[in-house]
């Protein structure tokens, strides 16, 4: 199952013309899909995305599990002007937590909480841009790297493809939800134009 790893590709499917993303989940290491994630912003952000930076406007992104079929979680991000609050939910509904993002930093990030509020893990970029570290109580708890595919590809579309890995550790599947939805938001939520 999706949440049952620690490790996931994320390869971005070319579209052109898109005004919704689709996002492909495979296992790295059997090298087979485990799940989609697939934004879902509504008809009125569709038209809206036209005339408004994507950035601002809200987004609904399904997060699926491909083994049994069915919604794993739902990361929901509003309309926003400066920082946005991003929440997620779990397959069911259930508030799991938020991400917070920084104003003012040089390589980007965020604060991951969970639903009680307490901050979980940090998001930390790299000046370069693309290049992000989880850290839990100041400790190392996992990565988020860029794939090249090709310089062609990577030149002439817009597509990304990245590596989401957590460090080795206990995690539950709350935490797992949520620091894979971070994965994803760094490029979904944040870094998409």
């Amino acid at each position: 199952m999706l949440l049952d790893r620690k490790s996931f590709f994320i390869k971005e499917q070319v579209q052109f013309m898109k005004f919704s993303g689709r996002y492909d989940i495979f296992d790295p290491i059997l090298n087979t899909q485990i799940g989609f994630a697939k934004e879902e912003p509504g008809a009125l952000v569709h038209f809206l995305r036209l005339i408004i930076g994507k950035g601002m406007l809200p987004n609904k992104i399904n997060v699926c599990d491909t083994e049994t079929n069915s919604i794993a979680f739902t990361i929901k991000k509003p309309f926003t002007f400066l920082r946005s609050k991003v929440s997620v939910y779990d397959g069911a509904g259930t508030y799991k937590g938020y991400f917070k993002g920084k104003i003012l930093t040089l390589g980007g990030g965020f604060w991951v909480f969970d639903s009680n509020g307490n901050e979980i893990a940090e998001l930390k970029g790299d000046w370069k841009g693309w290049n992000f570290n989880f850290f839990q109580n100041g400790k190392s708890a996992g990565t988020i790297t860029k794939k090249w595919s090709g310089i062609g590809k990577e030149l002439f579309t817009s597509a990304d493809n990245y590596m989401i890995s957590l460090d080795e550790g206990e995690y539950t599947q709350d935490k797992i939800i949520l620091l894979l939805a971070a994965g994803l938001a760094v490029d979904i939520v944040y870094k998409e134009n």
